[in-house]
């Protein structure tokens, strides 16, 4: 599914809360809490995404291990930021490949071979 698909808000608070498997107002708790931020209306009311049910499901799962809500928002706040990072290295590993490729394409314009040597090192017979 696409990003953007994922992103779209269209479930209403109580079908959210039923993929999520919690109550309604467990929901509003969590956006009270800033854990999660549905899109609204022009009337106000809830939409969530599917984007927004799979945090829930994560928010529930971390619950279900233990944590307490503000545990589980420092949880999903270091993941997010673990995730930024992992593009930012990936980003910054392609750049390295990119920037070491021009330079040994440079350095093979640079290379002479061998056989247009004017003279190969330590095949030159002593002089006497």
């Amino acid at each position: 599914m696409a990003d953007r698909d994922r992103r779209k808000a269209v479930f209403v608070i109580s079908v959210a809360a039923e993929l999520a498997g919690v109550h309604p107002q467990t929901l509003r708790i969590y956006e009270r809490k800033g854990l999660v931020d549905p899109a609204r209306t022009g009337g106000g009311n809830r939409r969530y995404s599917e984007a927004d049910i799979e945090r829930l499901r994560r928010i529930q799962d971390l619950t279900t291990e233990g944590l307490n809500l503000a545990g589980v928002k420092r949880v999903i706040e270091l993941e997010a930021e673990l995730d930024r990072l992992r593009g930012a290295l990936e980003q910054t590993r392609a750049d390295a490949r990119e920037s070491l490729d021009r330079v040994e394409r440079s350095h093979r314009r640079e290379l002479v071979p061998l056989s247009q040597a004017v003279e190969v090192w330590g095949t030159r017979s002593p002089r006497r």
